[in-house]
């Protein structure tokens, strides 16, 4: 199925490193980032585990919550785990979908839904575009799609920064601009007259052109 972002996130059941869950429950009131990998054992992939697992504490403070997804079964990803720590030197301790059917690959249109069989036989190479991150609300609507090649660690630190753009635009009325970090200058939303800017950002705005309005971050 083709997915685009404010598409209701399909929601699954599946076996995790913690058990079984089903995906929309287990968000619940949270915000969420499903980040998936080719394969485990994987080079890339190892240093990006384990990468989360040290900033998961940032996503924690800003009410997310991490799950990893691999085309492998779920008892690969224990003992994958265990690399990850001693290399990385941090054990993920959000759970990872144990994808071996393929069945949350398809769904998220990571691999084509006509594809048969499982896991078993399948390269990273195979399956490559198994390498995409998705935000998702609350209201379990995706909210970002980022897909990166094999070879081309991903930025967590930029999922952050999205994610703090996402939840700032979403409690206010603004949009943030190229490079945008926290703190910094934002714009206001177009879809706000001028008259409601100056009931809603009382501290006024600079316009270097009507349709271009800089305001201090609200908040």
């Amino acid at each position: 199925m083709s997915l685009r972002i404010n598409d209701i996130a399909p929601d699954f059941t599946a076996q995790t490193t913690q058990g079984e869950i089903r995906f929309h429950d287990w968000i619940g009131d949270s915000w969420a980032v499903l980040f998936s990998h080719p394969k485990d054992f994987t080079p890339v992939c190892t240093t990006e585990l384990g990468y989360m697992a040290k900033i998961e504490p940032e996503f924690t403070k800003r009410h997310a919550k991490l799950i990893g997804l691999s085309v492998d079964p779920v008892e690969n990803h224990h003992k994958w785990a265990l690399d990850i720590e001693e290399t990385q030197g941090h054990l993920p301790r959000y759970p990872m979908i144990g994808d071996h059917d393929l069945k949350v690959a398809k769904l998220y249109n990571m691999l084509p839904a006509d594809i048969e069989g499982t896991s078993e036989g399948r390269t990273a190479a195979t399956n490559a575009t198994v390498r995409s991150v998705f935000i998702v609300g609350p209201d379990k609507r995706i909210k970002l799609m980022l897909t990166y090649p094999m070879t081309t660690g991903r930025n967590f630190d930029e999922i952050l920064r999205v994610l703090d753009s996402i939840q700032l635009t979403a409690k206010h009325k603004v949009a943030t601009p190229a490079n945008w970090q926290q703190g910094d200058d934002v714009i206001i939303a177009g879809s706000v007259s001028d008259e409601d800017a100056k009931t809603l950002f009382p501290r006024g705005w600079k316009a270097p052109k009507p349709y271009l309005r800089i305001t201090k971050q609200p908040g």
